[in-house]
């Protein structure tokens, strides 16, 4: 068994919606079923006894795959779905399986690869420390339950998300409409803000001068200083860093000046030290969001329960012992810290670390209630004052704070703080929101949903989803004309566009990046970019295969056409049928109130329609084509060809535009363009454009090398024709012949070359229609013949050549620029000549200056 390519497919995928991993498994001769390998399955079960069910004629690949997803469950992550698919090469397969973290599902398939060779060459395989180490992989790169929480929010709300870094750091929403947040505080939230509430005794004193509730107390520089103030201000008292979190460093209750110089010494570690009069009560969270106190939970100390024979070291390690304790934040509660701290603290109850305590005894091992720490959580958010929470919200508010964790000591949160002698005593940015989600006692609280819901208005009241109107393009040819006429039709309406395509990267008309960029890459960050209010994306075969889309779902997807195919024989896609799987993920990932726009004479892509969960809108030049009248006579929309007029049609209504206002039809002459018209028309209609904009849109549209660089560009060279094109397959050669026989002309030339990674047959069939059409044909080598051998491409262009029924004259040329060159210098008034540019701007770029220079 031999892995030759792993990926990781980061968007949805012609496999499923999942994040997956897909890798080329081998297996051959006698390597590939499980009853070829005597004593296998044995080995496999006794080295992982989690393996699962097997069949004897499964192959090692299924095996591979079920092994890969059985650990990474066991592991504890939520994965579910799987697949092994056979190739068209014999024994040879594509193996998928859904991950939820990429580390953790990399990290699965190595070790699946490792326990499948131990089991077949009698090694060995610890399955146990496997298990552990991906555990502790997830737990270190999965979101932790705060930004965790707000994320399952956004999803179950709709909003798409991406996380930007390792951390927690997210984006919610495309374009003009993101939102981003860092763990729990928000991107509207101020630096000077977030400054203020680390600086406590700032905080406090703005909180007081807003006449809220706040212990007294002040900054000290040294132990001494910190025992006068405590005297000053009357024990006990509390000493905590002056900007510290997580309750690092806080001790509380402090009464001696031995206790002092351990609390002291803990708060410097961490910061500037303070020390403030302590308030007799229970420590309270009370969460702000907003304008709106959404949860309150009741924070008691770390503590242990004498049982009469235990120490209280023991009684420590019973209670950390507990499942639900975790060193990190990944579980609910956090294991109690025993430190020099927890001595002291044990020291004012009289006790040692070797002290039994009676039984029912409750022994505080620190004064503090953080989580973090150890503490324990009641909810309390239905008992919270209505001037208490008043009072919460004051706080973040004076401080800047959109999501704001204050924290109040009282007897009690049912009365007024001034009524109990109680006071806020932190306000914290980017609080922890464990504690409210999963308490330790009582009801946990969707403080998620809260925060989303701040970011995008609540769901009940027509909130923002955070999407923006985002329109994918793929097919076999006319994808860039149909992506950059969407995109100005988008423009027409006032919208700042982003593209992408096979030509670069555009924003609101202006290029950012260069280059074939139809892949996911370059899709994901139209999407950051903050200016872009609606999207076209170009999508190509190869960006989907190699790692799915760069968006989770589409408003409306548009496939022009497959025809005969293209890059056939290239990553197991043998026949247009094959081809079609990878096309259509763009359909399968249609909104449900979104649309697919299909072009109904082509058989294989309006097959599609069973696919999509939102709507077609189907498009063809012959309105009386079966499938059309079928879906018009259903009331469904339709686009088609009425004599001279584009229709847009459902139901009894029409829409028409004369194909004469829609000026890269040339009066409706040029097929293939009055098809990728139709297309962009009615992806407009799906995405809500009004009509007015759409007839405007359209008739601005100029088919130059500007706007659509190597696709149809006509262009007057000394009284002839020149017309650029960028065609590259059969299907294109086809089309370009009858729009170039629709000009007059007194002759006609091509200039062609070939991509050298398509097949011998795919060459050779754009000369054979050429032939048919042109009286001569130039022929060029380009600078990359992409694996092939020098002239073996020129070998195949004029194997097509043989028998040509026009073509009499055929001239091979080294380089495009010289092809050009020639071509150009022989050009007559009255004749035609087609340029099939292989570099796009570069060939572009000096047709304009033989132009311009006649």
């Amino acid at each position: 068994m031999e892995v030759s390519r792993t990926r990781a497919l980061r968007g949805p995928n012609m496999w499923s919606r999942h994040t997956a991993i897909e890798a080329v498994v081998s297996c051959s001769g006698p390597d590939l079923a499980i009853a070829d390998q005597p004593g296998f399955e044995a080995r496999l079960r006794a080295l992982f006894p989690g393996i699962g069910p097997l069949r004897p004629k499964q192959s090692l690949a299924h095996v591979l795959e079920q092994a890969t997803l059985a650990l990474q469950a066991q592991a504890g992550c939520p994965v579910t779905f799987s697949h092994t698919h056979s190739t068209s090469e014999p024994g040879t397969f594509q193996v998928v399986v859904e991950y939820s973290e990429e580390d953790v599902g990399r990290m699965a398939f190595k070790a699946a690869c490792e326990l499948m060779e131990a089991a077949r060459n009698g090694g060995s395989f610890d399955a146990d420390a496997t298990l552990a180490q991906l555990r502790e992989l997830d737990e270190d790169v999965r979101l932790g339950p705060s930004t965790g929480s707000i994320v399952d929010a956004a999803v179950a709300r709709g909003v798409p998300f991406r996380r930007l870094t390792q951390g927690s750091l997210v984006q919610f929403g495309w374009g003009a409409k993101q939102r981003r947040i860092w763990a729990a505080e928000v991107d509207a939230t101020s630096a000077v803000s977030e400054s203020i509430a680390q600086d406590k005794d700032l905080c406090k004193r703005l909180l007081q001068s807003a006449g809220v509730p706040v212990p007294i107390g002040s900054p000290v520089d040294s132990v001494d200083e910190a025992w006068q103030v405590a005297l000053d201000i009357g024990l006990p008292v509390v000493v905590k860093p002056q900007d510290g979190n997580q309750g690092k460093g806080v001790t509380v209750n402090v009464v001696t000046r031995e206790h002092m110089e351990v609390a002291y010494k803990a708060a410097d570690e961490i910061g500037h030290v303070m020390v403030e009069k302590f308030l007799p009560g229970s420590d309270y969270r009370l969460l702000v969001v907003g304008d709106k106190l959404v949860a309150a939970a009741r924070r008691d100390p770390p503590h242990v329960i004498g049982d009469g024979s235990l120490t209280v070291k023991q009684l420590v390690d019973k209670v950390n012992a507990d499942p639900k304790r975790g060193d990190g934040h990944a579980t609910s509660l956090t294991k109690i810290r025993f430190d020099d701290i927890a001595v002291a603290r044990l020291e004012l109850q009289g006790l040692t670390p070797e002290s039994v305590p009676e039984k029912g005894r409750r022994v505080i091992l620190r004064n503090n209630a953080n989580l973090s720490t150890g503490g324990t959580a009641t909810d309390v958010t239905d008992d919270v004052h209505p001037d208490v929470a008043a009072r919460a919200v004051a706080a973040a508010q004076v401080v800047g704070l959109h999501v704001c964790g204050v924290d109040v000591v009282a007897e009690s949160v049912h009365q007024p703080l001034e009524e109990v002698n109680g006071g806020i005593v932190e306000v914290n940015a980017a609080p922890g929101l464990r504690m409210h989600l999963s308490p330790s006692y009582g009801k946990g609280r969707n403080v998620g949903e809260a925060i989303i819901s701040h970011l995008y208005g609540h769901a009940t009241a027509k909130g923002e989803d955070g999407r923006i109107p985002v329109v994918a393009v793929t097919g076999t040819n006319g994808k860039t004309t149909t992506s950059r006429l969407i995109a100005h039709l988008f423009s027409t309406l006032g919208l700042r566009v982003g593209m992408t395509n096979t030509d670069g990267v555009y924003v609101d008309g202006r290029q950012i990046d260069s280059g074939d960029c139809s892949g996911p890459k370059s899709a994901r960050n139209v999407l950051m970019h903050p200016d872009v209010e609606a999207a076209v994306f170009e999508t190509a075969r190869g960006g989907v295969l190699r790692e799915g889309l760069g968006f989770d779902r589409c408003q409306v997807a548009v496939v022009t056409n497959l025809g005969a195919g293209d890059h056939l024989g290239m990553n197991f896609l043998n026949t247009v049928d094959e081809l079609a799987l990878v096309k259509r993920v763009i359909v399968q990932n249609v909104a449900p109130n979104g649309y697919a726009v299909l072009n109904a004479a082509d058989p294989v892509v309006a097959n599609m329609a069973g696919v999509c969960p939102g709507q077609i809108i189907f498009f063809a030049a012959d309105r009386h084509h079966p499938l059309m009248a079928q879906h018009r006579s259903q009331g469904k929309r339709c686009v088609y060809i009425d004599g001279d007029q584009l229709v847009a049609a459902q139901g009894a209504w029409r829409e028409t535009i004369p194909l004469r206002e829609i000026p890269i039809t040339r009066n409706g002459a040029i097929g293939f363009q009055v098809e990728n018209a139709m297309a962009s028309v009615a992806a407009a209609w799906g995405v809500g454009i009004d009509w007015d904009t759409i007839r405007r849109g359209v008739a601005s549209f100029a088919n130059d090398a500007d706007n659509a660089p190597g696709r149809f560009n006509v262009m007057d060279f000394r009284g002839a024709t020149v017309i650029a094109d960028y065609g590259h397959n059969g299907d294109a050669m086809t089309a370009l012949v009858a729009a170039v026989e629709a000009l007059p002309a007194t002759r006609r030339s091509v200039v062609i070359s070939g991509a050298g990674d398509r097949r011998d047959e795919d060459i050779t069939i754009q000369t054979q229609i050429l032939g048919k059409a042109f009286d001569e044909v130039i022929l060029y080598q380009d600078a990359c013949q992409r694996g092939r051998e020098d002239g073996e491409v020129l070998a195949l262009l004029r194997r097509g050549l043989e028998g040509a029924t026009r073509t009499r004259e055929i001239e091979e040329i080294q380089g495009e620029f010289v092809a050009i060159d020639r071509a150009l210098d022989k050009l007559q008034p009255g004749e035609l000549c087609l340029v099939l540019v292989d570099q796009v701007e570069e060939a572009l770029a000096h047709l304009a200056e033989r132009v311009k220079n006649g």
